[in-house]
C-alpha cells in the first residue's frame, strides 16, 4: 500500500467518531471496559477542578493549603479506582484488539499495540512552585523584583479567571432554573429536573469555599441568589404557583445583576504561556 493510500485510509478512519486513534492504534472507545477507564479520569479531573480556582497557565490551578490532604487522599483513591479499571480492561483487550485487526484489515500491525494497558492510563499531580525561588533574591535582587512583580500580575489574572468563571457558571444556573420556573407548556409549568436547584446548592457550597473575597458585587449576587431558593425543594416549587412566581422574581433581578457584572467585565483575552 502506498504512502498516500495508508493516508487515506487513517483519514477515513479518523472519521469514525467511535473510535480512538493514536497513531494506528485504535479500539473501539465504547466498549464499556475502556468508558470505565476514561470515567475515572473525568471524575478526577471534575473534582480537581471543583476544589480549585483557574490559574492563567495551562495545567496549572489554584487550591487552598488546608485541602491539601484531602485533596491527596481523593486522588489517591481515583488511582486505585483507575487500576482495577484498566485491569479490567487490559482482560478485554485482546478481543478488543482482534475487533480492531477485523476492521483494520492490511492496515493492521499487531507491533502497534502493546502487549499490555496496565502502564498506559495513570493520574499524576504535584504542586510546583508559582513564586519565584528565594535564592534569586540573593544571587541577583534586581531579576528577583522583576519575578515578584510577574507572579504578581498572574495573581491579578488568576483572580479575574476565577470571578468570571463564577459569574458565568451562576448566571447559566439562575438562567435556567428561572426559564424551567417562569415558563409554561401547553398551559402547565415547564417540567424541570431536581438539578436546577441542587446543582444551585451546590455552586453556592463551592463558592463559599473557594471565594476569595475579591469582588463585592458578586458575594451580594450570591447571597441574593441563595436566599431566594433557602430552604426551597425541588418538589415545593413544582407543586406551588406562588413559590415559583416569588422565587422567579427574585432570581429575575439576580439575572439582572449578572448581566451588568458580565456587560461591565469582559472576558480579558489572557495569553497562556507554555510550563
Amino acid at each position: 500500500m502506498t504512502s498516500e493510500q495508508k493516508t487515506q485510509a487513517a483519514d477515513s478512519f479518523d472519521a469514525e467518531s467511535k473510535y480512538l486513534s493514536a497513531s494506528k492504534k485504535l479500539i473501539d472507545t465504547t466498549h464499556p471496559v475502556f468508558k470505565a477507564v476514561t470515567s475515572v479520569r473525568s471524575r478526577a479531573v471534575s473534582y480537581w477542578k471543583t476544589v480549585s480556582l483557574p490559574y492563567p497557565e495551562p495545567g496549572l490551578r489554584l487550591i487552598k493549603r488546608e485541602i491539601i490532604g484531602d485533596f491527596n487522599t481523593q486522588m489517591e483513591v481515583f488511582r486505585d479506582e483507575l487500576a482495577v479499571a484498566v485491569s479490567e480492561l487490559d482482560l478485554h483487550f485482546a478481543e478488543m484488539r482482534e475487533a480492531a485487526r477485523l476492521r483494520l484489515g492490511d492496515l493492521f500491525d499487531l507491533s502497534d499495540y502493546p502487549a499490555t494497558l496496565v502502564d498506559e492510563f495513570a493520574i499524576t499531580h504535584d504542586f510546583p512552585a508559582v513564586e519565584p525561588p528565594n535564592y534569586l533574591r540573593q544571587l541577583n535582587p534586581e531579576v528577583y523584583e522583576s519575578e515578584c512583580r510577574r507572579v504578581q500580575s498572574r495573581f491579578v489574572e488568576a483572580v479575574e479567571l476565577a470571578e468570571q468563571a463564577f459569574l458565568e457558571e451562576l448566571a447559566k444556573l439562575v438562567e435556567h432554573l428561572t426559564e424551567r420556573i417562569a415558563g409554561q407548556e401547553d398551559g402547565k409549568p415547564k417540567v424541570f429536573r431536581d438539578t436546577a436547584v441542587t446543582n444551585l446548592n451546590e455552586f453556592f457550597d463551592r463558592f463559599r469555599s473557594l471565594n476569595i473575597g475579591s469582588n463585592e458585587q458578586l458575594d451580594q449576587l450570591v447571597s441574593q441568589a441563595q436566599a431566594a431558593v433557602n430552604g426551597i425543594g425541588p418538589q415545593e416549587l413544582r407543586t406551588s404557583e406562588q413559590l415559583r412566581q416569588s422565587v422567579s422574581t427574585r432570581m429575575a433581578a439576580v439575572q439582572a445583576g449578572l448581566d451588568q457584572l458580565l456587560v461591565d467585565r469582559p472576558r480579558r483575552n489572557i495569553q497562556r504561556r507554555p510550563r
